[in-house]
Order: structure tokens, then C-alpha cells, then sequence
């Protein structure tokens, strides 16, 4: 989640508690995903007294942080230099025993942005690693879509060109927990039409844009219907998107013996004729039973 949007927050008038800096040590801290008002004290009283704050792109977090009247040093940690410089940021705070703040553009850290390789090389280093808990897109999405939230897996961005995403997608076919992914809003069509031809067309799913903001908006339907409806919304492909998706039915005990079947008979003869065999033995209509067979050789529930 890249955009911060500073919505009428009023004054800064709760007060902000001082606290005692460990040093050294690294404050993985996380920020508002898009209201500035969706950050906790802690994080404020960190970010005011770490010797410097490692920053996705400063400019981006400079309204932040004026916001709340914070002037500590901010220095760059991105995508593009983070392997060059965490080592020496890493040999830093062991010499001069400093401690700093990791933030992201905006949510939590390492979440689908920077931050893991210093935070690897951190704790390699034995240095102490702080959690300041706070605001992310996938749990935000997750906990309004009204999809399954009891198991869910995250899948961080797809990849851009069409047939690894598909690829990508075919093996997750079979996955049953409610799936999250976050895209760009120049290609959420294009991957949603993926979904919806990896997935099928009836297949529960939800995108939700503008988290926190002041036009958040979400979308609930099939992803057949989800398809129609983003592509008549003008607005649909604007601002940072997160889509989640229904997993597979769990199979019933029926489904679960026509798959052993598929793969006894499947042991002892071609693909062409075991999907034969089994469906005469069973009814089920043999192109069904070629997917399945397809799901079940890549490792699906």
C-alpha cells in the first residue's frame, strides 16, 4: 500500500508518552495505510526518539511525520538499495550503539515492501528486533470482506505478465483458505479476469480500494459478476487495490473417493483411460474428472 492521504484529523491533542529507546536495536514500526489518525502513541513517541528513521522513500513519509511534529533524521531504505546499505546500517548501530526506526510508505514493513534483508541481517548480527504493531492492508481488507477469516493465505503481488500469473494461479486451484493479493490499479482487470478463469466465474470474491480513505469502496460478488462490475466503474481502477478470494470447496467424503480412484487407476494405465474408467464407474462427466485429475497431479486439495 503506497498512497497516504491526510484526512481532516484535527489537532494532534492526546499526549504523547515518553518512552525508554533500547540500544541498539531495530523498531519495526508500522504506519497508516491512508488516514493519518490510524497510528498508535507508541509508534508517535518511537519515531520522535530513535536516533533515525529508515524510510521506503522520505519524501513520501515527510507528511507524516510533520504531521505529528516529529523531526528525527530520516535516511533511505528501499527495494532498490536495501541489499547495498543494511549491512553498513546494521554495523552502525553496533558501533555506535543507536537505535533506528524501519518504516514502510505506508502499513507494515516487510509486508510486500522493504525491510527484510535488514532485519535478517539484524537479528544474524544478534541485535534486538521490536515490533510496533499497527495499521496493514490485508488484515484491514480481510476483516470487512466477509469471506472465511480463520485460515487465509497471503500471496503478495501476482506477477505482472500473463502467463505467470496464470501459472501462479493454476496452483492455487486447489487452495481452500481464503486467498489475499494486493495489485496496482493498472492491472486489477487484467487480474481479475486471471482469477476468474483460474478460479471459475462463481467463485466469492471481494476487492476493496482506498483502505481507510475517503473514498474506500468495496466490491462483493462471483468473480464473474466482480469482472462486470469494476469494469462498468469508472473509479474501480483507482488507488492502491486489495482482492480476496473464496477458497476451493472442501471436497465431502464422495469427492474424496472419486479422487482415490483417480489415483489408483491413474498408477496402472494412461490419463485418457483412467478418466474412462473412473467415470464409468462413477457418472461424473469425464471432463470434470480430467481437472480434477490436472488438480490433483499439481499437488491440490
Amino acid at each position: 500500500m503506497r498512497e497516504i492521504e491526510d484526512i481532516d484529523t484535527g489537532a494532534v491533542s492526546v499526549g504523547v508518552p515518553s518512552l525508554s529507546i533500547e540500544r541498539p536495536a531495530v523498531y519495526v514500526v508500522a504506519t497508516p495505510i491512508g488516514n493519518l489518525a490510524d497510528i498508535g502513541q507508541r509508534a508517535v513517541a518511537i519515531l520522535g526518539q530513535v536516533d533515525y528513521i529508515l524510510c521506503e522513500d522520505t519524501r513520501h513519509s515527510r507528511p507524516l511525520l510533520e504531521h505529528y511534529g516529529i523531526a528525527t533524521r530520516t535516511m533511505a531504505l528501499h527495494e532498490h538499495n536495501e541489499r547495498q546499505v543494511a549491512a553498513g546500517f546494521v554495523r552502525r548501530l553496533q558501533e555506535r550503539a543507536e537505535s533506528c526506526a524501519l518504516i514502510s510508505d505506508a502499513g507494515t514493513p516487510l509486508i510486500s515492501d522493504p525491510g527484510f534483508v535488514l532485519v535478517r541481517s539484524a537479528v544474524e548480527a544478534g541485535l534486538k528486533i521490536i515490533g510496533i504493531p499497527g495499521p496493514c492492508a490485508l488484515v484491514a481488507a480481510l476483516s470487512i470482506a466477509g469471506l472465511p477469516t480463520d485460515r487465509f493465505v497471503f500471496e503478495g503481488f501476482l506477477p505482472s505478465a500473463a502467463g505467470p500469473r496464470s501459472a501462479r494461479l493454476e496452483r492455487l486451484a486447489g487452495e481452500v483458505r481464503t486467498m489475499i493479493f494486493y495489485e496496482a490499479p493498472h492491472r486489477l482487470m487484467a487480474t481479475v479476469g486471471s482469477l476468474c478463469t483460474a478460479f471459475g466465474a462463481t467463485r466469492d470474491a471481494v476487492v476493496v480500494r482506498e483502505l481507510s480513505k475517503r473514498f474506500e469502496t468495496v466490491y462483493r460478488a462471483p468473480l464473474g459478476q466482480l469482472e462486470a462490475t469494476l469494469a462498468a466503474d469508472p473509479n474501480a481502477a483507482r488507488g492502491e487495490q486489495v482482492i480476496l478470494v473464496a477458497g476451493a470447496p472442501v471436497l465431502d467424503e464422495s469427492q474424496a473417493e472419486i479422487d482415490r480412484m483417480l489415483e489408483v487407476v491413474f498408477k496402472h494405465t494412461d490419463r485418457k483411460t483412467a478418466i474412462r474408467i473412473v467415470s464409468t464407474l462413477t457418472g461424473v462427466g469425464r471432463n470434470a474428472l480430467y481437472q480434477r485429475l490436472l488438480e490433483l497431479e499439481r499437488g491440490g486439495d
